[in-house]
């Protein structure tokens, strides 16, 4: 047995299958590859773990009893926001209805709310100096989103002889481009017919193809692009005008820095009691260290 929480084992299956959910997250988001972090991504694992078992001891310390109505109304919350009870079982990973498990572990969860609205106390209420200030320091997190006005001319596949005579011909295009001609002039030549957009308006990311988006907003004013390929064909594109991000004016939200202030001193709450509980707490780990594992090296 790899890890004890104030006597409490928890199963090598258990920190395994949680050191897989740390790896694959970091994976995901494309900060790893193969197992050169997996040491450090185990530590993350059991720290998780550690976290949980402690918070669900106090909790049960704090509440060992909780009411059957209360267990129910949560249950019932669960299963209308999931859109009933069938979804419910699926998005739990339940393929049989089970609900005396399923109300021992909503039962875990009132008693965590619980415990936690404890921890809490009454919700602060910022002052407008507070929150300004608070804008201030998290400005970065109030920016409107870079928009760019972008132009295009497009040749589909479909009806020519080959990819290459396309690609030539948008080449031979981009040259005259570069050598003074009017983007919008040719634009309208080429037109393949009045129903093919050529001036794309303003846009931000994630509105148009990414293979677009990533030439677009990487181009300055004015700029010609190389010739590159999407679904629809291939392209040359230019920007017509940027609008870079700048800050949403205070007033207009307001309501999201006051939400981000409580959640901020709910995380500060919550750190606290996790560093408490951490401190009073009987760990064994009983892992032999990595290097071990690996003959030293």
């Amino acid at each position: 047995m790899a890890l004890i929480i104030n006597g409490e084992e928890i199963d090598d299956e258990v920190i395994e299958s949680e050191f897989r959910n740390v790896k694959g997250h970091y994976e995901r988001t494309l900060q790893v590859s193969c197992c050169e972090r997996d040491s450090e991504f185990r530590g993350y694992a059991k720290d998780n773990l550690i976290s949980r078992v402690l918070l669900n001891q106090e909790s049960v310390r704090r509440f060992p009893e909780v009411e059957e109505e209360e267990i129910t109304s949560r249950l019932n919350r669960l299963i209308e926001e999931a859109g009933g009870e069938t979804q419910f079982y699926l998005n739990i990973g339940m393929p049989y209805k089970n609900e005396e498990v399923v109300r021992e572990n909503v039962k875990g969860g009132v008693r965590l709310d619980k415990m936690l609205g404890e921890a809490y106390g009454a919700e602060p209420e910022p002052t407008e100096a507070e929150l300004r200030a608070a804008y201030e320091r998290d400005l970065a997190s109030y920016m409107t989103e870079e928009m760019v006005h972008a132009a295009h001319i497009t040749k589909s596949l479909q009806g020519a002889k080959s990819r290459q005579e396309v690609f030539v011909s948008l080449r031979e295009i981009r040259q005259q481009l570069l050598a003074g001609e009017d983007f919008m002039t040719l634009a309208e030549k080429h037109r393949a017919d009045e129903q093919q957009q050529i001036d794309l308006g303003w846009f931000k990311r994630g509105e148009f193809m990414e293979e677009f988006e990533v030439i677009a907003f990487s181009m300055g004013e004015k700029e010609v692009s190389p010739v590159f390929i999407t679904q629809l064909g291939f392209h040359l594109c230019t920007v017509l005008g940027r609008k870079a991000a700048e800050p949403m004016p205070f007033e207009m939200v307001k309501e999201a820095v006051r939400q981000r202030f409580i959640e901020a001193y709910k995380d500060e709450k919550f750190n606290e009691l996790i560093a408490r509980l951490k401190a009073e707490a009987k760990i064994e780990d009983t892992d032999p260290p990595e290097d071990a594992d690996n003959g030293g090296h």
